[in-house]
């Protein structure tokens, strides 16, 4: 079997980055808050014609705060996962399943990138 010298496909080795675009805030009781400017034509149509707000406020759930928060441009995923399960123990279970989805979401939003 062929082995690549490439830098490894696996989801758990990537290095998550927050986007500059994205303006947060950690409320007194820990939780983080998203403000996403909602842009673009269609955006700017709902605004108009249905009242839609300029900026949508995303609030992230406790674990999901605690992640962000760790978010720093150096820590892979797998990394992070140590330190999720040290704070939330079996309460973060399925634990790389729950962080795979939570990545793929926040990236596909476009709240962060991966480091190449």
């Amino acid at each position: 079997m062929k082995q690549n010298s490439e830098k490894s496909n696996n989801y758990l080795d990537k290095i998550p980055i927050r986007t500059e675009h994205i303006v947060w805030s950690v409320e007194e009781s820990g939780l983080v808050t998203l403000d996403v400017e909602n842009k673009g034509i269609f955006h700017q149509f709902a605004q108009r014609f249905f009242h839609k707000p300029k900026v949508s406020h995303i609030h992230l759930d406790p674990m999901g705060s605690f992640v962000w928060c760790l978010i720093d441009g150096s820590r892979d995923i797998l990394s992070l996962s140590a330190l999720v399960k040290e704070q939330f123990g079996e309460e973060a279970s399925p634990l790389y399943e729950r962080l795979s989805r939570y990545f793929h979401i926040l990236n596909s939003y476009g709240f962060i990138t991966f480091k190449e």
